[in-house]
């Protein structure tokens, strides 16, 4: 006895007088795979049950999918029989999606078919879209090759082991111009200001005293090409966090709390795989437990957090740009960046917000368990308890001068301003240094308790005098 099973591509309806079901489960498989089946007399537990077939049931359900089914598609309707039973098989192809029926759109999961969300019709549409609508490979229509840096191009070559020729004839080798114009991956990575172009050639960073962004400490942005942003991107987080030693032989080596390598990898992804239709930057935060690396643009090409986790996967939203960071070995061509934070960095996560962006958090260590981790027992068995509690001051000495440099930093500037000014304002202050007014108001108050600071007369019409 014929038995049949319902997938995401064969629905079985038990007769015609389920074709309206039927239309809506040919849109949800064509959506999905763009084929599927469906089998009239069949019921859903997958007996075959039969029903009446003649040439008017054909054409009735031929006429249902022309009627109801947008974009048109030609379906194959067999009258077949299945154990003596007479019964319909309908064929449907088509890879115009996404299709509607009855003016709605669905897709199958499982052997259910769901009308898809807003949000969802988009990402369906750009997923059919992408490689025409891929940005890095569009003309940028207002850069001549005048606007190309040669020392860039250049510095990028000699990391790629190619010659250099002529601007033009190397752009053309590396498949970033078209009909003479330059592409946008060329000025993104070559250009002499990316951002006389591009707005969002663009890093933000930011270090914030507390566990959320209520106090800010210090705020930079960098503008240029990309393989600059990832530089001092790099720098940036190792100016920041703390570094703890260890013991190579009889030489100490520097040990940052956050493994570089991992932290550079999620670096690299957030510039070559973000959306750089999205206005925003990428942003480095820096707080008291963690260091977030912040993407405008959602995992592409249908990537879930768990695949990317699990599996060696990606699927690249900028093709041309990636093979740029390939070239220049900055990137694995099969997708083992993620497995190599995870290897370095386990308590690394990778979270999704809204709709527009994608964040890598990675846990920082406190001063002890970046001693710990770095020198541990080796310290002990090689150079005794005396060197193990020198390296420690040392370490705690240097890990203390690597938190302290930004407030520092912070306070001369607030000391050069006021001594060029002494009537200065909080807000000016905060203007000039790049910081919140809260944050002025915090360095001021300390200042003061320190002794560095006084304030003469009221805060309307007095002035600062440095002691």
């Amino acid at each position: 006895m014929t038995q049949f099973q319902e997938t995401e591509t064969l629905e079985l309806k038990k007769s015609t007088s389920e074709l309206k079901e039927a239309v809506i489960s040919i849109v949800a498989m064509l959506n999905k795979h763009q084929r599927g089946e469906v089998l009239f007399g069949v019921r859903n537990d997958g007996a075959v049950a039969g029903q009446q077939v003649s040439d008017k049931t054909l054409r009735d359900i031929s006429k249902a999918i022309a009627d109801h089914i947008e974009p048109k598609i030609y379906p194959v309707v067999e009258h077949v029989a299945f154990d003596s039973k007479q019964c319909v098989k309908v064929r449907v192809e088509g890879k115009e999606h996404p299709y509607y029926a009855y003016g709605r759109a669905y897709i199958r999961v499982g052997d259910e078919d769901r009308q898809l969300s807003a949000r969802e019709l988009e990402k369906l549409i750009l997923e059919k879209n992408r490689d025409r609508l891929r940005w890095d490979t569009e003309v940028c229509t207002k850069a001549t090759v005048d606007d190309i840096g040669p020392g860039k191009l250049k510095s990028f070559l000699k990391l790629s082991g190619l010659k250099f020729d002529t601007i033009p004839n190397t752009l053309e080798k590396l498949n970033l111009v078209r009909d003479g114009k330059l592409l946008n991956a060329a000025v993104l990575c070559f250009a002499r200001k990316p951002e006389k172009f591009f707005p969002n050639a663009r890093l933000r960073c930011a270090v914030f005293g507390t566990l959320d962004t209520t106090f800010t400490i210090s705020m930079q942005d960098f503008y240029g090409d990309v393989f600059y942003l990832i530089k001092k991107a790099e720098e940036y987080i190792l100016e920041h966090i703390n570094i703890g030693m260890r013991l190579d032989g009889m030489l100490r080596v520097d040990v940052p709390e956050i493994d570089p390598e991992a932290f550079r990898e999620a670096i690299i992804n957030a510039f070559c795989h973000r959306d750089y239709r999205e206005y925003d930057s990428v942003n480095i935060a820096i707080f008291k437990d963690r260091v977030e690396i912040r993407s405008p643009g959602l995992l592409y090409g249908g990537l879930t957090i768990a695949s990317i986790r699990k599996k060696m996967v990606s699927s690249r939203r900028n093709e041309l740009l990636a093979e740029l960071f390939q070239r220049s070995h900055r990137i694995e061509k099969w997708g083992r960046g993620i497995k190599m934070i995870l290897e370095r960095e386990p308590a690394t996560e990778f979270e999704e917000i809204g709709t527009v962006q994608f964040i890598a958090t990675f846990k920082r260590k406190n001063v002890e368990a970046v001693f710990s981790d770095s020198v541990g027992e080796k310290v002990g068995e090689k150079v005794g308890e005396t060197s193990e509690k020198t390296t420690q001051k040392t370490t705690q000495k240097t890990t203390q001068k690597t938190t302290q440099k930004t407030t520092q930093k912070t306070t001369q500037k607030i000391l050069e301003l006021i001594a060029g000014n002494p009537k200065i304002s909080r807000v000016e202050l905060a203007a000039a240094i790049g910081i919140t007014a809260d944050g002025i108001k915090y360095q001021l108050d300390k200042m003061r308790k320190e002794g560095m600071l006084k304030r003469i007369g009221p805060d309307k019409g007095g002035y600062w005098e440095i002691v």
